[in-house]
């Protein structure tokens, strides 16, 4: 494989924005589907799971395979709907490059912005497709604004529509100063270049000279042959508008329909021209396992192998398929390799590459490709696979906590077991699922990131998987946390079989603000005191902080620091100490004023003008707090926070106060204290 020739981007949006016909039509024009897939009539290759078929969404990332102009193009098709979050982030911690696809009507929208930050966070280059041209209130100069002013990114056009709505003909290319239609008789396959229309010209030549000055402030070179008034070489512009993106300095912008079939081959011509090969993306960062120092990654196809494995499907007949982005070496079939998280040996029965739900066995998988392997035992979403020799564990991914329970509960006795093997399989899948055992109530519970996250992985234990389970009603995931500072020292003295055990710690516990996390740190040293022992004061208060403070709940925002430890080397044990810190973190957390904080949800409304005054009133009803309004043409967007507990069901209320025609999207911002 000659690395130059590969690209792994992904494509990503807000939901119904077009990603998943956009990526039909790509899989289309590379000759990987014979004929085109509808998400309207539930054929979509992508969209291969029953579920997506009868939603017409996406939920989990699909990969797949395709080649143009001789180029390898490994796409992942990325959920939209912020409940799949998770399936975003996993997604562009392997990417080298991403598709924004963005609606010509809607403009950015809510979750682009979303998924916009992820990106800046994973430092993923990007090139935007403005999409649905033809859609009655397309209008592309809105669009471009809403990128430039919303998102921050420095936009630059290289293709102007031909008109909008229903007059959408065909694409000027601002680069070779072409008109360019698309054949609708074989669905959009020959391309027409005709000379721009004398009608047309002065636009273009305006959108153009945009286009130079833009460019131009990355290249002195382009500015001199601009003021010298030479041609300036198609290739400068291209090299030039390449370093740009590359280092997120630039976004160029395409634009069409993917259900006109227009534009899409220039978006393809696009990604081989602007978005990087995985020798031109930076190193990306890893802890050597020896020495404990920190590493830069870079791509190279000589050294040990190194890989990440993103993603997990389960699959009936194959077990578990894990998903792997390679970044150095060569990993071959039949061969052992190293799960360094796991520090376990995994054995590679085969290598698939995947044409969305269509696999083709291969015999190896080099670096910067992106293929699948079965055979592993261990391996879970954000493991690090290698050679044993090399040890480098790549940085982990980061999921956001689960914010919505419910119980559930299997029909029969003999569907119990069938059930929680089903659980394990979601949660190896999907590391924002969870479930665990309530201790007092002896129920089921399962957690996830929404009502509709929930409802869809219930769907599937009972349709795909064929399990009969009764479910209850959501419950918000509670935190714990503590308003006041305090300090205090718990001993411990007990005789366990005939020896006496004791250690002493003393502790302080401060609220940190919201948002914060957990700290633990130890300032206590002791002379001549194993590290083991002080592993097991690490272990006893980390421990404590999924059991609660006074409600069982998780504990959230607060600092935990060792000041003082009693150590006898007589007596000291890690039972002694483990139990000792938990003990003293139980005592002194009661006395620093514990509160029960409550998840606090981001809500987006989108509404006609004519029922903004209903939609806040049936958001200020339920506690929540409107931060904004903002007026677009497609209607009013109010941006408010409110807390989880007061928004199940909320869809419904809205619907109903706006004649149907309110929707909102909301995500999990941070935990507040509990209002009673």
């Amino acid at each position: 494989m000659n690395e130059k020739l590969t690209r792994n981007i992904g494509i990503m949006a807000h939901i119904d924005a077009g990603k998943t016909t956009t990526t039909e039509r790509i899989l289309f024009y590379t000759g990987e589907n014979h004929r085109i897939g509808e998400v309207d009539n539930g054929e979509a290759t992508m969209d291969f799971m029953e579920q997506e078929q009868d939603r017409g969404i996406t939920i989990a990332s699909a990969a797949t395979t395709c080649f143009w102009k001789n180029h390898q193009i490994n796409i992942i098709d990325t959920p939209g709907h912020v409940d799949f979050t998770a399936e975003v982030e996993r997604s562009l911690r392997v990417l080298d490059g991403a598709v924004m696809v963005i609606c010509a009507v809607g403009g950015v929208e809510p979750q682009t912005e979303t998924v916009y930050r992820q990106a800046d966070t994973y430092k993923v280059p990007r090139i935007a497709f403005i999409n649905k041209m033809d859609r009655l209130g397309a209008n592309f100069e809105e669009a471009l604004n809403e990128i430039q002013t919303k998102l921050g990114a420095n936009t630059v056009p290289l293709f102007v529509p031909v008109g909008s709505e229903n007059d959408f003909k065909g694409i000027i290319n601002l680069m070779t100063q072409k008109y360019i239609t698309y054949d609708s008789t074989d669905q959009g396959k020959t391309i027409v270049e005709n000379e721009i229309p004398a009608s047309l010209s002065e636009m273009a030549q305006q959108w153009r000279e945009r286009l130079i000055d833009s460019v131009a402030s990355f290249s002195d070179e382009i500015t001199e042959l601009y003021f010298e008034g030479e041609e300036i070489p198609l290739e400068l512009i291209q090299k030039t508008l390449k370093k740009a993106t590359i280092e997120r300095s630039a976004l160029p912008v395409f634009v069409g329909s993917s259900l006109k079939d227009i534009g899409v081959q220039a978006l393809l011509d696009g990604v081989i021209d602007y978005l990087p090969s995985p020798s031109e993306v930076p190193p990306i960062l890893g802890v050597n396992q020896k020495t404990g120092k920190e590493v830069e990654v870079g791509y190279s196809q000589d050294k040990a192998p190194l890989g990440l494995i993103f993603k997990i499907q389960v699959d009936r007949e194959a077990g578990p398929l894990c998903f792997v982005r390679m970044y150095n070496g060569t990993i071959k079939k039949g061969t052992s390799i190293m799960n360094i998280t796991k520090k376990k040996r995994e054995r590679v029965n085969r290598i698939l590459r995947m044409h969305a739900n269509r696999p083709e066995e291969i015999t190896e998988l080099e670096a910067g490709d992106i293929g699948v392997i079965v055979g592993f035992k261990e391996g879970r979403t954000g493991d690090t696979i290698g050679s044993e020799g090399a040890q480098i564990l790549l940085e982990e991914m980061h999921f956001p906590t689960p914010v919505i329970s419910v119980a559930i509960e299997p029909n029969t006795l003999s569907d119990g077991e069938k059930l929680r093997a089903a659980l394990t399989t979601l949660t190896q899948e999907d590391p924002t699922f969870t479930y665990r055992d309530d201790q007092e109530t002896g129920q089921l519970i399962i957690s996830g990131m929404g009502e509709l996250h929930l409802d869809v992985l219930v769907t599937r234990l009972t349709k795909e998987m064929k399990i009969q389970a009764r479910i209850g009603k959501p419950q918000v995931t509670y935190r714990e946390s503590i308003l006041a500072t305090a300090t205090g020292t718990e001993q411990f003295s007990k005789v366990i079989a005939g020896k006496e055990n004791t250690a002493s710690v003393t502790l302080t516990v401060k609220p940190l603000p919201s948002g914060s996390g957990t700290n633990y740190h130890c300032s206590a040293k002791v002379k001549g005191m194993p590290e083991l022992y002080y592993e097991a004061v690490k272990r006893g208060v980390t421990n404590s902080f999924s059991s609660g403070i006074q409600l069982g709940y998780e504990v959230c925002d607060l600092d935990v620091e060792v000041t003082a430890i009693g150590y006898s080397e007589l007596t000291a044990s890690e039972f002694a100490f483990e139990a000792c810190a938990a003990m003293c973190f139980d005592k002194v957390a009661q006395q620093a004023n514990p509160v029960l904080m409550e998840p606090i949800m981001q809500v987006t409304i989108a509404v006609p003008s004519l029922f903004v005054g209903e939609a806040i009133s049936s958001l200020t009803s339920r506690r929540g707090l409107v931060n904004s309004i903002e007026s677009r043409p497609s209607g009013e967007y109010i941006h408010a926070q409110a807390p989880l507990s007061q928004l199940f069901g909320y869809s419904t209320i809205l619907r109903s106060a706006t004649q149907g025609r309110g929707t909102f999207s909301m995500q999990f911002n941070h935990y507040a204290q509990k209002q009673q």
